[in-house]
């Protein structure tokens, strides 16, 4: 939904772009077209309409991360970063020779993964909603990877391709 702040975000970006192709245009004007963009009659109407941004009284949660435990480093790059395609957002140990937090990602999709005894159980299953499963499962079967070649399972509800972790965990990719 749009927010005052969106709207006002949009009639600058508006401006710029047509400052951009020689078509300069006041902010107010630029906030014009915007409401009318989003269906008001004008900006007056829409800034009466449109909610401001969070107060400091509203909750927002926001996704959630899953934490995976792992027991291997090496085994986990090989896995996460080699085989299903993730990049590492962040690494974190208390010191040196202490167990690692690793924070992973791909195409929106967060997971941290972790050797801390007591952050996750193993035998874990996470469920990502995706497009174009047939191009990823494509994508990880050229890999070659040895522990696994997955394939999709058509179900009613849409198709499913499903790897295990070499600690359990599984993480099943579905598009509806």
């Amino acid at each position: 939904m749009s927010t005052i702040e969106n709207a006002k975000r949009m009639a600058k970006s508006l401006r710029t772009l047509l400052e951009a192709r020689d078509h300069e245009v006041t902010h107010s004007v630029a906030l014009e077209m915007v409401a009318q963009q989003l269906g008001y009659k004008d900006w007056n109407t829409a800034s009466a309409a449109l909610p401001h941004g969070l107060t400091g009284s509203e909750i927002k949660l926001e996704k959630a991360i899953p934490i995976l435990r792992m027991f291997d480093e090496a085994k986990a790059r090989e896995f996460y970063l080699d085989f299903l395609g993730f990049s590492v957002e962040f690494e974190h140990r208390f010191e040196v020779d202490l167990p690692l937090y690793l924070g992973l990602s791909r195409d929106g999709v967060q997971v941290h993964l972790s050797e801390h005894h007591g952050d996750a159980s193993p035998g874990t299953t996470i469920f990502v909603p995706m497009q174009n499963i047939e191009l990823f499962r494509d994508e990880l079967i050229t890999k070659r990877y040895g522990f696994g070649r997955p394939d999709i399972v058509e179900q009613g509800w849409g198709k499913l391709l499903e790897v295990y972790d070499p600690f359990g965990n599984r993480i099943r990719f579905c598009q509806s």
